[in-house]
């Protein structure tokens, strides 16, 4: 997809039982994911990034207990983590790149999870959150 970013890799799932394989608007929706997640990569000095989730068929998603609204559904959205950075340095970084991310947030202080919007054509919402066990916030 990019030079960095394969669909095997934003496809791929321990959740090997179910098929995993986006359609073709899913596919592009990755497409654009990768391209984003490019830009991630040189705002962060081109340190690696490694995919925890990419895209997630509805079984998939069903089995992670995930939301069918999740972004991960229609390939708008990865689970990341970057070697040698805290999920809150890797979601600063990415702010003070002012990237046009649609949502950005720190789940469970594991891994950081980025999106773009869901069309081609949307506005970024630049929504900065932290998901954990004490709920869900604003990111400050």
């Amino acid at each position: 997809m990019t030079p960095h970013f394969t669909l095997a890799e934003l496809t791929a799932t321990s959740h090997r039982q179910f098929d995993n394989t986006p359609n073709e608007s899913e596919t592009a929706n990755l497409q654009r994911l990768a391209e984003f997640l490019e830009q991630v990569k040189t705002a962060l000095d081109g340190k690696p990034i490694m995919v925890n989730s990419g895209f997630r068929s509805k079984a998939v998603n069903d089995s992670v207990g995930s939301r069918d609204s999740s972004q991960h559904r229609i390939g708008c959205a990865a689970d990341v983590r970057v070697p040698g950075m805290t999920p809150d340095a890797v979601v600063r970084a990415v702010i003070a790149a002012g990237l046009p991310y649609d949502q950005i947030i720190r789940e469970f202080d594991a891994w950081t999870h980025i999106s773009v919007t869901n069309t081609p054509d949307g506005t970024p919402r630049k929504q900065a959150l932290i998901i954990d066990k004490a709920g869900t916030r604003p990111f400050v």
